[in-house]
């Protein structure tokens, strides 16, 4: 009779090396030592709504509180990472992270998470997620090679839940307040009277190829009626051209011309009378071999 061979016995959770036993010891202490100064040191709300306040008040935070790209014919809007670092910050207690737990080239995916904990609550929210290498362009999925186009791609699907992770252990009122100040600062701008204001959101699109015109088809009226918040909705698709969330054919679609409208354009051309310093206005110009050519 033939016995199995004896198979060497895998390691147990016991026999770890001393470096990883430093790094959990480290770890829980770490854990320990937070939660005790959160204890010691509660957060004031009061204090915590006047630096939310301050921070929703200035331009370098408004400016970039919000995202917005096109979705089935419509548009999503929402606030980004930077609204959500800033509020965590102001709140108080509150740890977060992002990491990438493994990485599967063979499946080209990654396993990631994102959380964030209320220390001082005990409240933690975590979301462990799948990332594919690829991305979606042209109406088609196509896989990403490039290390860096992965780490990117990885990185942005972090931040994202990252936002939700934070959202989800702050008081709604506390991020709805937030959010409606960061749009008044919009609105109101650095404090440059509004035609000033507009003239420089024309120039800031120029430089991306969009004319005056595409502006005022994306508002739905002309320069002259644009108020703060036309300016405030200008600076947010701006924005989201920047960080990549949207292109700029996307956000300021090309105006549809039909087959009427081009068939009644070539016609008015074809009827437009000569201009009044044409020398030849009037006159029939006789061509190579007719009778009143020139021999």
């Amino acid at each position: 009779m033939n016995f199995p061979a004896q198979m060497p016995a895998a390691p147990g959770p016991d026999r770890i090396g001393q470096q990883t036993a430093v790094e959990q010891s480290r770890a829980v202490a770490e854990v320990q030592a937070a939660i005790y100064v959160a204890r010691q040191f509660p957060r004031d709300v009061g204090r915590s709504r006047t630096a939310m306040q301050s921070a929703c008040g200035s331009m370098a935070l408004a400016e970039k509180a919000f995202y917005k790209f096109p979705r089935a014919g419509g548009s999503v809007e929402g606030s980004t990472i930077h609204l959500a670092k800033t509020l965590a910050q102001a709140w108080g207690n509150i740890q977060y992270g992002v990491s990438e737990m493994r990485r599967d080239d063979s499946f080209r995916q990654s396993e990631m998470q994102a959380w964030a904990w209320d220390v001082e609550a005990n409240t933690r929210h975590v979301l462990t997620f799948i990332v594919p290498h690829a991305k979606f362009a042209n109406k088609q999925v196509q896989p990403l090679i490039d290390l860096r186009d992965i780490y990117e791609n990885n990185a942005n699907n972090g931040a994202r839940r990252l936002r939700e992770a934070i959202f989800a252990v702050i008081p709604d009122f506390f991020i709805d307040e937030a959010e409606e100040l960061c749009r008044e600062t919009v609105a109101k701008g650095d404090g440059k009277p509004l035609p000033e204001r507009i003239d420089g959101a024309v120039k800031v699109f120029q430089q991306l190829g969009i004319n005056a015109d595409r502006l005022e088809q994306k508002l739905g009226r002309p320069r002259a009626q644009w108020n703060g918040a036309d300016i405030a909705q200008l600076l947010i698709t701006h924005k989201s051209i920047q960080r990549r969330e949207i292109a700029v054919d996307e956000a300021f679609p090309q105006a549809r011309i039909s087959g009427a409208e081009i068939k009644g354009n070539a016609s008015n051309s074809r009827k437009q009378a000569p201009p009044e310093d044409d020398p030849w206005a009037g006159q029939e110009v006789a061509q190579p071999g007719s009778k009143g050519a020139a021999a």
